[in-house]
């Protein structure tokens, strides 16, 4: 877990986890068979990404590409598409979109408004005997991307990557320990020292807050060779405010596990925590996007503010002062779940 977990994360998660569309299957339905409508189904066409499967005059044929999930989208060019474009200065086109997967579905129809839109403007202009339509607009636009520049979504997941795998690292590690030391009945040999309680939680929580550490550097190390992620921020912010993280991940499961009596149960409770904390953490959905009640029950999540922390230092290059909200609330859950986790062991002498 020490030394595979982050390297299998880091180059499979960070690859499949993507949002970036590198291809989409397109059916055609050409019911026109016109000039026209054959120099816009080459416009698809000559997309590099958007490959055209099948071309027929069948609706029905259509739709059992995307019923079988064989299409991911049917773009119907209804009869006289031409003429009602020549004499009446408008068409309609339709065009139906496996929506399934929601993102990937407004991705697509936007891609294919964006064709639609640019042949439109071709027409026109070959029509009025131009060179190239220019609209009259007054502002110009110029775009610049910030912090991710080359809008490489790579470097969106890897920071998200690196937190769920030093909250997984933490969380699991830490919670077995303990109840490892139960199972085999080595707990009454350490109730009988004069060893304090808080003493002997720390002495579980130093190894693997070190480990924890070690694991999300490996974790950075990988990212910044294989896909050249930028370290923008402090390395020092980083690690120092990952530090208090991991105290609050390490005290939730050392608290789990003076709760449970096996490993199986340390799991199982882990697991629910975790699935909870990272899917609310902000790794695929934005929190700003969440209804308020989730905003406001985000606030316990000690994942949602390491994704931030993550992300702002890495990409951004924020500063302690900028992550101060983030430090003192995870400081609290931290003292927290640490505190609860000492009250809760008990020591028999």
């Amino acid at each position: 877990m020490i030394f595979m977990v982050p390297i299998m994360q880091m180059l499979i998660l960070v690859f499949a986890a993507t949002y970036d569309i590198k291809r989409i299957d397109l059916v055609v339905v050409d019911k026109d068979m016109s000039t026209v409508s054959k120099e816009l189904i080459a416009k698809f066409d000559g997309i590099p990404f958007y490959n055209v499967l099948e071309q027929s005059p069948s609706e029905k044929l259509a739709e059992d590409f995307l019923l079988n999930e064989k299409a991911d989208a049917v773009l119907i060019l209804p009869n006289n598409f031409e003429r009602n474009l020549i004499r009446d200065d408008k068409a309609k086109i339709q065009i139906l979109v496996n929506a399934i997967e929601s993102n990937t579905a407004q991705l697509v129809f936007s891609y294919s408004a964006t064709i639609i839109g640019d042949f439109n403007k071709n027409i026109i202009a070959d029509w009025k005997g131009i060179s190239e339509f220019t609209p009259p607009v007054q502002i110009k636009i110029s775009e610049n991307y910030w912090y991710n520049s080359e809008l490489d979504y790579r470097w969106f997941m890897a920071p998200g990557i690196l937190a769920i795998l030093v909250t997984l690292i933490g969380m699991f590690l830490s919670g077995m320990n303990l109840v490892r030391e139960k199972e085999i009945g080595t707990i009454e040999q350490l109730n009988v020292t004069p060893i304090k309680k808080y003493q002997f939680i720390i002495g579980k929580l130093v190894p693997f807050w070190i480990i924890g550490l070690f694991d999300l550097a490996l974790g950075l190390t990988i990212a910044w060779i294989v896909f050249d992620l930028p370290m923008v921020g402090s390395l020092f912010t980083l690690f120092f405010l990952a530090g208090v993280y991991l105290i609050s991940v390490l005290g939730m499961g050392l608290l789990i596990s003076t709760l449970a009596d096996t490993q199986q149960q340390v799991m199982f409770v882990s697991f629910f925590f975790l699935m909870i904390f990272v899917l609310m953490g902000g790794i695929f959905t934005p929190v700003e996007s969440m209804p308020d009640w989730a905003q406001t029950l985000d606030r316990l999540n000690p994942i949602y503010y390491f994704m931030r922390i993550m992300r702002m230092v890495v990409l951004k290059g924020s500063d302690f002062f900028d992550l101060l909200e983030e430090f003192i609330s995870l400081l609290i859950l931290g003292c927290t779940f640490l505190s609860l986790a000492i009250w809760r062991y008990k020591k028999t002498v």
